[in-house]
């Protein structure tokens, strides 16, 4: 069963990131970092990690986007600062879409939320650091045994699971 774990908007957190990613080590078979990390791009605690530039970051070896794979599901990854999703899904949707994207994984509003439109899976994990809509400081872990059971479970920063978080869907 893959497993992806996805965070974002953690601003500076070192210390959080690193306990995180340990608590999950050995059942995790991808870790994303959604932007606005403010670390650099080779800081040890993003390693293994995909990653990409937020809008507070200033390593420019950060890229603006990533694209990838992971047991036959394509994956897009980018902040979302540059494809407005403080007010729409539209243009992130259209870029990933150009890239066959069927998990499209964003941060920026730090919201925590999962949903499915159309084809694609949207994750926002919401922030470790700051987190709108709710006061729990999330982030998400993907996982399926087939594309017709896919759950993303929302945990809080201690890796308990948030109530009422966790999204079940399928995928094409």
């Amino acid at each position: 069963m893959p497993k992806i774990l996805i965070m974002s908007d953690s601003h500076g957190l070192t210390e959080e990131v690193a306990e995180i990613k340990k608590r999950h080590h050995g059942e995790i078979d991808q870790y994303i970092h959604c932007g606005d990390s403010e670390l650099d791009a080779d800081a040890g605690e993003l390693e293994e990690f995909m990653k990409v530039a937020g809008n507070c970051d200033i390593d420019p070896r950060l890229p603006e986007e990533v694209d990838f794979s992971v047991s036959g599901t394509h994956f897009y990854v980018a902040h979302g600062h540059l494809h407005r999703v403080k007010s729409t899904l539209m243009p992130l949707s259209y870029r990933a879409d150009e890239q066959g994207a069927q998990v499209v994984c964003f941060g920026h509003t730090h919201i925590a939320g999962a949903e499915r439109v159309e084809n694609k899976l949207f994750i926002n994990p919401g922030s470790i650091m700051l987190p709108r809509g709710r006061a729990e400081k999330t982030y998400a872990i993907l996982s399926w045994e087939e594309k017709s059971d896919v759950m993303v479970e929302f945990k809080d920063i201690n890796g308990e699971t948030v109530e009422g978080m966790t999204y079940k869907t399928a995928l094409k």
